[in-house]
C-alpha cells in the first residue's frame, strides 16, 4: 500500500490499515485519528505533526521514524517497535506503551502524562524535559537514560530499573520508587518529597544535595 491509497481510503471512512507495509513512508501531518496500524511497518517513516490519536499501532515497527511534534495522544502503542524514533515534544498522553522498546529515541520535551509504559525498554533514551506525571513505568528498564529536569511527579516507578539514570532537578515528588534499582543515578538537584524509596538500591548514586550515598 502507497501513500496515496492509504490517505484516500482514509477519506471514505477505511480504518483498518494493519500490517500495512509503509517503509519510509512520506505522512507529515497526516490525519490518521484512530487508525488501525497494527503490526504496520512504518520504519524511517516521516510523521512529523501527524494526528494518530487513539490509533492502533501496537506491535508497530517506528524504528528510526519520524514523530517530531506529532498527536499520539490515547493511542496503542504497547509492543511497538520505537527504536531510535524522534518523538521530540510529541503529544503521547494517556498513550499505552506497555512492553515497547523505545532504546535511544528521543523524547525529548515530549508530553507523556499519564502514559503506561509497563515493562518497557527505554535504555539510554532521551527523555530531557519530558512531562511523565502521573504515568505507570512499573517494571520499565530506563538504564542510562537522561531525565534531567523531567517532570516524574506521582509516577509509578516500582522494581523499575533506574541505574545510571540521570535525574538532575528532575521532580519525583509523590512518586513510587520502592523496590526500584537507582545504583549510580544522578539525583542532584532532585525533588524527593515524599518519594516512596522503601527496598530501593541506592548504592552509589549522588543524592540531591550531592553527597554519594554508601
Amino acid at each position: 500500500m502507497n501513500v496515496d491509497d492509504l490517505l484516500k481510503l482514509y477519506a471514505t471512512g477505511e480504518r483498518n490499515f494493519a500490517q500495512a507495509h509503509l517503509h519510509e513512508a512520506y505522512l507529515s501531518r497526516a490525519d490518521l485519528v484512530g487508525a488501525n496500524l497494527q503490526g504496520a511497518d512504518l520504519i524511517g517513516a516521516n510523521l512529523a505533526y501527524s494526528n494518530l490519536s487513539r490509533a492502533n499501532l501496537s506491535q508497530a515497527n517506528l524504528s528510526r521514524t519520524n514523530l517530531t511534534g506529532a498527536t499520539l495522544a490515547s493511542t496503542d502503542l504497547s509492543n511497538a517497535i520505537l527504536i531510535g524514533a524522534n518523538l521530540y515534544r510529541a503529544n503521547l498522553m494517556e498513550a499505552a506503551l506497555n512492553r515497547a522498546n523505545l532504546s535511544g529515541a528521543n523524547l525529548r520535551e515530549a508530553n507523556l502524562a499519564g502514559v503506561s509504559l509497563v515493562k518497557a525498554v527505554l535504555g539510554e533514551t532521551d527523555l530531557h524535559g519530558a512531562n511523565l506525571f502521573g504515568g505507570n513505568l512499573r517494571w520499565a528498564k530506563l538504564t542510562d537514560t537522561d531525565l534531567i529536569g523531567a517532570n516524574l511527579g506521582q509516577v509509578d516507578l516500582r522494581g523499575a530499573d533506574l541505574s545510571g539514570v540521570s535525574l538532575i532537578r528532575a521532580d519525583l515528588a509523590g512518586a513510587m520508587l520502592s523496590a526500584a534499582d537507582l545504583s549510580y543515578a544522578n539525583l542532584l538537584g532532585a525533588n524527593l518529597s515524599e518519594v516512596d524509596l522503601m527496598g530501593a538500591d541506592l548504592k552509589g548514586a549522588i543524592l540531591p544535595d550531592g553527597s554519594l550515598y554508601h
